[in-house]
Order: C-alpha cells, then structure tokens, then sequence
C-alpha cells in the first residue's frame, strides 16, 4: 500500500512539474505567429511607403507611366513596337486597330537604349498571353553606347515587373555610382523626395490614370519646322559594338520565336540621321532578310502614299509626329503589313471582326477619339494642351 501511494505521488510530482514547464515555457506557435505579424506589418508599411514616394508621372514627365501599362492590356497583340520615342509618339495602336484590325501595343520610354529595348522585349514575351507575330523596333538608339543618366534608365526600369528580365535590364543600364538595391526597391532611391509629395502622390496611391493609348503618348498640337541646321559631317560613321551586340541578341530572340523583326527610323528632322548610319542599317537588314522601313527618306522619295509635312505633323517642331502624322504613318504601316510580298508568310488576323475583342477596341477608340477633341480645344484655347492623362 505504501508502495501504491508513493508511487502515486511521484506521478503527481512528475505532472506539477511538467504543467509548471509548459507554463513557463513560451507557447512556440504564438511566438512564431507574432512574429510572422511583425515582419508581414514591416513589409506593408515598406511597400506602402515605396508606393507612396514613387513618381506617379501624373502631372509631368509623363512618358515615365507607359512602360507599366503593359501590364493591363490584354497582352495578346499581333504587333509590339519597341524603343524610345520614335514609337510611343509615331504610331498609333488605336488607329492600326481602326483602320486594319491589327491589334498593338507600343513598349516605349525616353531615350530607350538597346539593351533595354532587349530586356523590355523579353519582359513582353514573358508576360504575353499570346506571342506577337511582328516587333517594330526604332534603330535611332543605334547612336547611343552608353546609358543617357539615371533619370532615363529608371524611367525605362521601373516600370516593369519584377522578373529575370527586369533584373537583366537593371545590370545592363546601372551606372557606377548606382545599386541594384536602388532598382530593384525604389523607395531606397526616393527616400528623400518626403520634401516633394504632392497631391498625386496621395490620390494615385491605389490606382493611376492612364496616360497612353496601348503605349501611345498622344499630342495633338502643331507646333512646325521653322529651321533645320546643316547637321556637322562625321569622320566615320559606326555604331557601338554594344548596340549592334544587342540588335543581334533582339534578332535572333525574335527568331527563336518566330517572330518578323521589322526595322524602322521615323521621319523626324531632329536628331539628324546620317546617310551613313542609313546605309549601315539597310546593309544588316539585306544581310539577314529584314525589312527596314527609313520612312525620312521614303516620304523625301514619295513612296508614302499620304506623305509626312513638317509644317502640320509634328507637335514639337520637327522632332516628333503628332497624332495626325502618327495615324499616317499606322495606316501606312498596317497596309504594308497587309500587302508588301515581304510579309505573305503572315497571317495577321482582323479582328474587328471578333466580337469580344473589337468591344475593346472599340471603347479604346471611343476614348481615343475624345481625348483628342479635348486636346486640340485646348490647343485653340490655350495655344497649349492641358490634358494628357486619360
């Protein structure tokens, strides 16, 4: 008997002492949850303030919005146009949909280099929901063997999504003094811009106005040539190796695809091209069975049925079209595709004749078509536009 209780009693000594451990002990599964809590709270206070110190690109430097609105088209475009504004000004998606049912989409930013065009490229196919069947890609970043400046490489970078992609574009662009951590977190970037925040900054924290028309940046004024100087003769005339390494690398992306690689120069009078650079683009082109399109020298030659005036097409005096001389130069475009035997192997589909998606088209086109009414009465009004945001 005596054996029963003190065997009893070490039971209950063995049990105080183990509910007097748990007690004691921290409960594992509270502590990880706070601080799961702890980190996840860091995290949107992180990327709330990121959001917030951003440029919204609502009230100025609009160019900065297009490459991120990639994103909310429906990604599924016959024809992406690639560079800097030699695009995003001198064609217009709304109107190679209206006129030839060709769906579109511009992904342009100032003073796009080529390996940025490369990666931009890259980013797009990655993220498309159907491989495009042309890529439009300016060749005027030919000139360019070196980053313009960080304001110009982020507003090319920051737009896209986070990718392999978007991480090759940053180490292409970086300029010594810059940091990936920068590129990849802007807010380490902005940190200091607490000064500048402004009323945009606060209503577009959730959601920004759109500022393109599937990457187009309309300007409806017209503002003409008034003098073109004598551009100053060059002793040679070359491109950087790194450019032509990465028109190479957009060549061969494109035919690993199966995509038509489209070369093209606008037909603007600044900056000047050189017949030189001319002939060194067509000599690539001829090499490897690509379309070069130098539409400056076409419209001086009449091969563009609705020729290109200086006087009434550009909104800037000469170095980009406005939106008349970009509808010009889409529909001469889309005809091209259409017919020239260069391109009898595609089968760009119309698809003003696909319901759901000409609905879409066609809503774009609706906005497209008042967003320009707005502008030129401004323009009569004011002797300037006053809206660009849609």
């Amino acid at each position: 008997m005596n054996g029963g209780r003190m065997k009893n009693s070490e039971f209950d000594n063995e049990k105080i002492e183990s509910v007097k451990e748990t007690i004691s002990k921290p409960n594992r599964k509270q502590l990880i949850c706070k601080y799961l809590a702890v980190i996840l709270v860091y995290t949107l206070v992180f990327l709330g303030l990121q959001r917030l110190f951003v440029p919204k690109f609502m009230s100025e430097v609009f160019d900065g919005a297009l490459i991120g609105e990639y994103y909310s088209s429906l990604r599924n475009h016959s024809v992406i146009f690639i560079g800097d504004c030699e695009v995003y000004q001198n064609f217009s998606p709304p109107e190679l949909f209206r006129e030839h049912g060709i769906t579109s989409h511009i992904r342009g930013a100032p003073s796009q280099t080529l390996w940025q065009s490369y990666w931009i490229l890259r980013d797009t196919l990655r993220f498309a929901e159907t491989p495009p069947e042309v890529v439009v890609l300016s060749v005027l970043a030919m000139r360019r063997g070196e980053p313009t400046s960080e304001p110009y490489n982020r507003l090319n970078i920051d737009g896209m999504r986070f990718s392999p992609d978007k991480f090759g574009a940053i180490n292409s662009s970086m300029l010594e003094e810059e940091s990936l951590i920068s590129y990849a977190f802007p807010l380490f970037r902005y940190k200091d811009r607490w000064r500048e925040l402004s009323n945009d900054d606060f209503r577009y924290f959730f959601v920004a106005r759109q500022v393109g028309f599937n990457g187009y940046l309309m300007r409806s004024e017209t503002v003409p040539v008034t003098r073109v100087p004598t551009p100053r003769r060059l002793d040679e005339y070359y491109f950087p190796d790194i450019t032509w390494e990465y028109l190479e690398r957009i060549r061969k992306l494109c035919y690993k695809n199966g995509i038509e690689l489209v070369l093209t120069k606008a037909p603007t009078a600044f900056p000047h091209w050189h017949d030189g650079w001319d002939e060194l683009i067509r000599d690539y082109a001829d090499e490897h069975s690509l379309q070069f399109f130098s539409l400056g020298r076409m419209n001086e030659n009449g091969e563009l049925p609705e020729p290109i005036d200086l006087q009434f097409h550009t909104p800037n005096a000469g170095l980009h079209m406005n939106v008349f001389g970009a509808e010009i130069l889409s529909r001469w475009l889309g005809k091209e595709l259409r017919s020239n035997q260069a391109f009898d192997h595609l089968e760009l589909p119309d698809h003003r004749n696909t319901a759901e998606i000409a609905k879409k088209w066609e809503q774009l086109i609706y906005e497209y078509d008042n967003h320009r009414t707005t502008q030129l009465a401004e323009f009569e009004q004011y002797g300037e536009i006053r809206t660009i945001t849609r």
